[in-house]
């Protein structure tokens, strides 16, 4: 091992470890610490923790919060490690927004403030600013997390108030909120539009907007991460004679969104953005609609703060 490049051992070998090694290894010397909390680790660090056997599912429930590693080859879980809130909190208190590489934006729903939390490494940044940026109210605001091409953390937040209709990022790398332009139509800032969280994928974050679930107006509004550009881009061509649902997944950096259509039994699609048009993959046979379950798993292996 001591004949081995330093390049070589942390990149080719420190970027296979858990995340919890990867911490304890930052302790090794100055030189691992900052080579292990460069963007470029993070990035291969993330890439090569994104396989089944490394999936993670994160568990809140009450007071508690726990990982579990999902058991790919029989649909199981494994057992249970207790992850403890560096932050103060209520019962039933933390509400995920959206999650990026191991990183978490949650509110907390008794002050309504928004945070950054990294799970693995406790580490977390409260996003409030005396000014008011950085609280969420549910049903009427928005998020999602994204990272930039410069590799800047940030969180795009949809704001819609009494009097108060905006857009705005927070950037991790400056540690401030600003104002941007929302260029498509303004009546999608109205509270009588529901927005989906962010999901994140090729650079862009995209939202699911339905003025309401039965035969109501669908869309979804995309945003160019890098030029900040809003453009608005089809629904998948499901019949809207019943319940609408659209939800968005990234699955390997492609963007995928299960439909659900119907009132009495729902029909569900597995579509597939390519351009601006939508590809059905799949359908599924029709079901009650009080079987319908919608699991979101999230990775907790990103060493990231």
């Amino acid at each position: 091992m001591a004949d081995l490049p330093t390049h070589t051992i942390v990149f080719e070998i420190l970027t296979r470890l858990p995340a919890k090694d990867v911490g304890c290894s930052k302790g090794v010397c100055k030189q691992w610490y900052a080579l292990l909390s460069t963007q470029d680790f993070v990035r291969i660090h993330c890439s090569r923790s994104v396989v089944s056997s490394n999936q993670r599912v994160l568990l809140i429930d009450d007071l508690t919060c726990s990982v579990r590693p999902i058991i790919s080859n029989n649909n199981d879980y494994g057992p249970s490690s207790i992850v403890t809130f560096p932050f103060h909190h209520q019962n039933n208190d933390v509400s995920i927004l959206s999650h990026l590489n191991g990183l978490l934006c949650v509110c907390l729903n008794h002050t309504y403030e928004l945070l950054l939390w990294n799970p693995t490494t406790t580490a977390f940044k409260r996003l409030s600013t005396p000014d008011s940026h950085g609280f969420y109210i549910n049903n009427l605001d928005a998020i999602g997390l994204y990272v930039d091409a410069d590799d800047d953390y940030k969180v795009l937040h949809i704001k819609r108030r009494s009097g108060v209709l905006g857009v705005y990022v927070y950037s991790r790398e400056v540690d401030s909120w600003r104002n941007i332009p929302f260029i498509t139509r303004q009546e999608y800032l109205s509270p009588h539009f529901n927005w989906s969280a962010g999901t994140f994928c090729g650079g862009t974050l995209y939202f699911t907007v339905c003025k309401c679930w039965i035969g109501g107006t669908n869309v979804v509004i995309c945003f160019d991460v890098n030029s900040e550009q809003f453009k608005e881009i089809s629904f998948p061509p499901v019949p809207s004679n019943g319940m609408v649902q659209g939800v968005l997944v990234n699955v390997k950096n492609v963007l995928h969104m299960f439909a659900s259509t119907g009132m009495f039994e729902m029909t569900i699609d597995l579509w597939t953005l390519q351009g601006d048009y939508w590809i059905k993959v799949l359908s599924c046979p029709p079901i009650p609609p009080d079987i319908i379950v919608i699991v979101v798993r999230y990775n907790t292996l990103c060493d990231k703060w």
